[in-house]
């Protein structure tokens, strides 16, 4: 998926948002007409309609946008119908409120959703499971993660720890000089693969290697003004972690203007296709690929079946994450590009 066109233009098209807001990135209704004659039967594998809500963190990350491609394709050959809403940026608990609510309304039977904030959202995802409705995490747990049904996402500190893991096997034993570039205030996902990324290089939070952090939102506009800012303190730096491909972008857009690229070892985290080729041409040393793809698609299946067949999901189920880059290091298992973009999203 070519992520950092999209992803600049309509970063610059971001305005401050007022109040609460609700995006409907539309109501996809597939399989619709095949389930009209079936409106109210209650019995019968593959029969009864289902309508599944699914609630993203943004309509513009390449991430959810996969994600939302994925829910909907396997939505639609599963007879079902899919209502696809989504905050306005990382962070909007509001919109995501607003979202569960009008999926209640709606009736849905099941509602797929990667919380922003991660406690903020639990009224409303109560109230769903109050009124019958499954309710499944994609991507993100809950906090506490029982919150939900259950949750279907990548084991985010496993994905920090391998970045950090790399990284600092790049630096060959020279003296670590790191920048950690953070996704949002609160975050599971961001508290997650940061701490993850620590263990896997060896570090704790309060270390002098780390010699400057930022909150990014998970933006790549937001990563490369963080990094600029950051190297106006001291250019004396070697690593950078990042907490996802967008991310990774922004900040070496900022080290390309210093031309410091060469000497700073760059690690993200997402695995999207356009991510893949910035491994291969060397804008980044390696990330951590996700599969979104099978988030969405375990997802809907799981609501499908729950409807269908009463088999309730519970737990956590690890989606998977695979380093890959093209300059493997010693007890770090990886895939190359090739691989990469074999098994990408996008």
């Amino acid at each position: 998926m070519a992520h950092h066109h999209t992803v600049r233009a309509r970063g610059r098209r971001r305005r401050p948002r007022q109040g609460a807001a609700l995006l409907v990135v539309g109501t996809l209704l597939v399989g619709a007409a095949a389930c009209a004659g079936h409106q109210n039967s209650t019995g019968g594998n593959g029969t009864r309609k289902v309508t599944i809500g699914l609630v993203t963190k943004t309509e513009t990350n390449p991430f959810f946008v996969a994600m939302r491609k994925a829910a909907a394709d396997t939505a639609r050959k599963n007879n079902a119908e899919l209502i696809a809403l989504s905050g306005k940026f990382d962070g909007d608990n509001e919109g995501q409120v607003a979202a569960v609510e009008s999926l209640i309304a709606r009736h849905v039977q099941g509602i797929l959703i990667t919380p922003s904030n991660t406690t903020g959202i639990l009224g409303a995802i109560a109230e769903a499971r109050r009124q019958g409705i499954l309710v499944i995490a994609l991507d993100t747990a809950t906090d506490p993660a029982n919150a939900a049904d259950a949750t279907f996402a990548t084991d985010n500190f496993h994905a920090g720890r391998l970045q950090g893991a790399y990284v600092k096997a790049v630096l060959a034993g020279r003296a670590p000089k790191v920048f950690m570039l953070d996704g949002t205030e609160g975050s599971t996902v961001s508290r997650l693969r940061h701490d993850g990324f620590l263990s896997g290089f060896g570090i704790k939070d309060d270390s002098p290697a780390i010699r400057g952090r930022a909150i990014t939102n998970g933006d790549r506009n937001q990563a490369q003004t963080a990094t600029e800012n950051l190297l106006q303190r001291t250019t004396d730096v070697n690593s950078l972690y990042a907490i996802n491909e967008p991310v990774a972008d922004g900040a070496y857009t900022a080290l390309a203007a210093r031309g410091l690229t060469r000497q700073v070892t760059i690690g993200a985290i997402d695995g999207a296709c356009e991510g893949v080729r910035d491994v291969r041409s060397g804008r980044y040393a390696a990330t951590v690929m996700q599969f979104p793809i099978r988030m969405a698609d375990q997802g809907v299946t799981a609501v499908t079946d729950f409807v269908r067949k009463g088999k309730k999901p519970s737990g956590f189920t690890d989606t998977g994450t695979v380093l890959i880059t093209d300059r493997p290091v010693p007890g770090l298992p990886s895939r190359n590009t090739d691989w990469g973009l074999r098994h990408c999203w996008g």
